[in-house]
């Protein structure tokens, strides 16, 4: 299905520094994409339901419910929806606050956390630095300073071969080839490809492969699948050792990682 491109919100060009955060908030369908811009705000991406995946030349996020994505300013990104998702963003003025993030990352969001962006969002943009709104922001912005980042993370690489194995990873996350495998199909070196995963992405295959297979588990979970199809779908033998795998990974079993924050 072709995706539907959507204009950037101009909410992240707004300079003013009397209103340091501001909230914003919508519906993306699942064939839907912001297409590729920059805002000089940092921007907190996020959904109360359905999972969103961020793009920018470095990597690839992917949030569901229970997590953020944190978008430095002046970062080129593109925002997809995976499946329809109500979205919620801040953009943050970022010079105004010392302790956040300088590259993207995927964060934890606490339901205290949550509470705040969504009462932020019910403001509007246009609330009065003496106002109670001001004084949540001001908390808000302790809060996203003391944000931890989550392992959702998919670097990307330059170098051809490893591009190639890349595509056809994404393609099919469940095929289970080893790099001697690989090799041969690309024209390099076992050796040389596990130099290259490493030295371009900073994992070696084993682990982005895992981590592929792990954006690919959240969304299929958000999509509403079974424990049991996510991990047969993905070439697990066994939804337990899916299971174990997830919650090493994520620190949760998959049944609590993706439940909508609505409700």
């Amino acid at each position: 299905m072709k995706k539907t491109r959507l204009p950037p919100s101009s909410v992240g060009y707004v300079d003013d520094p009397l209103r340091p955060i501001l909230g914003h908030a919508g519906v993306m369908e699942g064939n839907e994409e912001v297409e590729p811009h920059t805002h000089p705000r940092a921007q907190l991406a996020c959904a109360a339901s359905g999972v969103l995946r961020v793009i920018t030349h470095d990597g690839t996020w992917v949030i569901p419910p229970t997590q953020a994505v944190w978008v430095p300013g002046g970062l080129e990104h593109r925002v997809l929806a995976l499946s329809t998702a109500k979205v919620q963003h801040l953009f943050v003025d970022a010079v105004q606050f010392a302790e956040l993030p300088t590259q993207c990352a995927v964060l934890e969001v606490s339901p205290f956390l949550r509470e705040l962006i969504q009462r932020t969002i019910s403001y509007g943009p246009d609330y009065s630095p003496d106002s109670p709104c001001a004084r949540l922001v001001a908390v808000l912005g302790d809060e996203l300073q003391a944000l931890e980042p989550s392992p959702l993370y998919l670097p990307q690489a330059e170098d051809r071969r490893i591009s190639r194995i890349m595509e056809a990873l994404r393609a099919d996350p469940a095929d289970a080839r080893e790099l001697g495998e690989w090799a041969l199909l690309v024209g390099a070196s076992s050796r040389t490809l596990a130099r290259l995963f490493l030295r371009e992405t900073g994992m070696g295959f084993a682990q982005w492969r895992q981590q592929l297979r792990l954006q690919e588990a959240v969304n299929l979970l958000g999509e509403g699948r079974s424990v049991t199809e996510v991990a047969l779908m993905l070439g697990y033998r066994s939804p337990s050792a899916f299971v174990a795998m997830f919650r090493k990974a994520l620190g949760k079993p998959p049944k609590q990682y993706c439940l909508d924050t609505e409700g």
